[in-house]
């Protein structure tokens, strides 16, 4: 057995302390949330503007990212350096906005031009502290109060279990936005379309090809089917009905299994596959892809209303990044 590095055990009874401090920290201000919560929310939801997070040191860090999570979930929000907001910044705050303001002491001096800003103007400040008595939860409309714990730090000096709370309670704002303006996953992709979670919300629609499909007639001869077929490239023809819903579909398969008959003595009706599998525009291409698969076919016509509307191939999937 590999001897073990000298100082691992205690490496890990260290990591087991602090995660078990901050996870319990999470537990007891979940617990303690209250109407303040639900003001807050009720301000954020009122913004005709942006969102303003500002904070300095460590809670500047966690302001960036709740701005940017707010930002990507549906709620327009920025992140304004309190030290920068003194020295013109401030000109980025308009009426239509509103701030929420972090300081674990609550008595940040470089907040103290923001604080005065906001008041004079009458602009929403919510207060995410962890002193009530403090000159940013006196000041502010609404104030958001971390429950008084130890930080993590065997010397309780570094932010961590208050930093931890903080990040939270920011997730729980931008999750509570979300869930009230209704914000669906399709919603995701506007503000995600690059990366792995733009490609898994990709839809049938961005995909398919919605132009000059392999389509013909149930009357349409073999002998021109094919023709069709070969010109299309996609291994497939829908066949449509008078009103021109999607009947069926013809296959290379199909193709295979009629070649001992007088198959070019057919139609197009005689030798497709009635009732073929489909997919939806709005489908994520994903759950087309998954379709395919579990069919072992590789194209999905595109229907709406029964009428195709387009084709996607299992390679364009495979293209886009979708596995």
């Amino acid at each position: 057995m590999p001897r073990q590095k000298p100082g691992s055990s205690q490496a890990l009874v260290s990591a087991r302390r602090v995660l078990e401090l901050e996870a319990t920290a999470l537990h007891t201000l979940s617990q303690g949330l209250d109407d303040s919560f639900t003001k807050a929310i009720e301000i954020l939801m009122a913004v005709t503007g942006r969102v303003i997070i500002t904070g300095m040191g460590k809670s500047g860090h966690i302001a960036r990212k709740i701005a940017a999570t707010l930002a990507s979930t549906g709620t327009p929000a920025s992140f304004v350096h309190p030290g920068e907001a003194s020295h013109g910044d401030l000109g980025m705050i308009t009426r239509s906005d509103a701030v929420l303001a972090m300081s674990n002491s609550g008595n940040t001096a470089e907040l103290g031009d923001l604080i005065t800003y906001t008041r004079r103007y009458g602009i929403p400040l919510i207060a995410m502290t962890g002193r009530k008595v403090s000159a940013l939860a006196e000041a502010a409309d609404v104030a958001l109060i971390l429950p008084n714990l130890p930080e993590a730090c065997p010397h309780g000096l570094a932010p961590t279990t208050s930093t931890t709370m903080s990040l939270a309670l920011g997730d729980a704002l931008a999750v509570a936005l979300l869930e009230q303006k209704d914000f669906k996953a399709q919603d995701f992709k506007v503000f995600h379309p690059g990366g792995a979670l733009g490609t898994k919300l990709l839809k049938v629609s961005d995909l398919m090809h919605g132009e000059d499909l392999p389509l013909c007639p149930g009357h349409t001869p073999m002998s021109e089917t094919i023709l069709i077929m070969t010109q299309k490239a996609f291994g497939c023809i829908g066949v449509t009905d008078a009103t021109g819903h999607l009947k069926g579909i013809v296959t290379d398969g199909d193709l295979r299994r009629h070649m001992d008959a007088d198959i070019l003595a057919m139609t197009a009706e005689d030798v497709m596959t009635a009732s073929p599998k489909t997919t939806r525009p709005s489908a994520l291409a994903a759950e087309a892809l998954g379709q395919m698969n579990e069919s072992s076919i590789t194209s999905l016509f595109v229907t709406d209303n029964q009428r195709p509307v387009g084709i996607i191939h299992i390679h364009d999937c495979l293209r886009a990044g979708i596995a």
